[in-house]
């Protein structure tokens, strides 16, 4: 039996390349937490506060949450790409203008004549 724990043990302890960003590291790090905590609860070694925390992400309450934030991100990035479009449009009947008053006579550059 003492065999199966080394092997188990070498299986988990996996080889990670170095993360190149802070965000990259960081991801690591919360997958090697998350590895631990589960081999915590499947080993029944997990404290009262890991146990609560994936309790609580499996509610139906955090998961209508979880939505909630996904479709305000949804709503944000739609407002974003209007506002940028309205900002193009202006810029559009901007030149629009200029082009129409140059060709009727009533702006542009004073040496042309």
């Amino acid at each position: 039996m003492r065999k199966s724990k080394e092997v188990e043990t070498s299986n988990s302890q996996k080889k990670m390349r170095p993360a190149l960003t802070p965000e990259a590291h960081e991801n690591q790090m919360i997958s090697l937490a998350m590895d631990l905590v589960e081999t915590r609860l499947r080993e029944g070694t997990a404290t009262s506060q890991e146990t609560v925390h994936f309790l609580r992400l499996a509610s139906s309450k955090a998961r209508i949450e979880k939505e909630i934030l996904e479709k305000q991100k949804d709503l944000i990035a739609a407002k974003t790409e209007s506002l940028q479009a309205a900002k193009r449009i202006e810029e559009l009947y901007t030149n629009a203008l200029d082009a129409m008053r140059s060709y009727s006579g009533h702006g542009g550059s004073d040496d042309e004549y």
